[in-house]
């Protein structure tokens, strides 16, 4: 359930955020959110499911999905570090990534419509962008998941 409202705080304060500081999230943005509600899903599904052996299967599915997060937000924490106007995000034909977000956008753009460029930094908070924050928060999420995941016999060796 940490998972869960932890991963739906995030998604309410980038929304907040984008609507506030009038920022134009990209692709991968848009993605990190989309992976950020799946984790909140697969946290609750996992939580209400507790202490079944099934909410550990559910919960599997958290290990990957936190992985690839924190991938994604690794990627573009190095773009935004290159110098100015040597990488960008835009060109050639769209990725999975790309093509799934624009799909998303056309049918909720409220929250899933990318408008900005991956490598722009538009906010950091204590010299952070919000993609390094991202980087964090996946990193959490990721712990979080393999503590829930991982059996108990060994959860029990390593709490005494």
């Amino acid at each position: 359930m940490l998972l869960a409202a932890g991963c739906a705080g995030l998604v309410i304060a980038s929304l907040v955020l984008t609507a506030w500081q009038d920022l134009h999230p990209c692709h991968l943005c848009i993605f990190q959110r989309l992976l950020y509600l799946l984790l909140a899903l697969v946290g609750l599904a996992a939580g209400l499911l507790q202490p079944r052996p099934s909410a550990r299967g559910i919960g599997f599915f958290a290990l990957p999905l936190a992985a690839g997060g924190l991938a994604v937000a690794a990627y573009q924490s190095w773009m935004q570090a290159q110098p100015p106007g040597s990488i960008a995000c835009v060109g050639g034909e769209l990725g999975l990534i790309e093509s799934l977000v624009e799909w998303l956008g056309g049918l909720l753009p409220e929250l899933f419509l990318a408008t900005g460029f991956c490598e722009e930094v538009e906010m950091t908070i204590l010299k952070l962008s919000l993609a390094n924050w991202s980087v964090l928060g996946f990193a959490v999420c990721l712990a979080l998941a393999y503590r829930a995941w991982r059996p108990l016999r060994e959860r029990r060796l390593f709490s005494s």
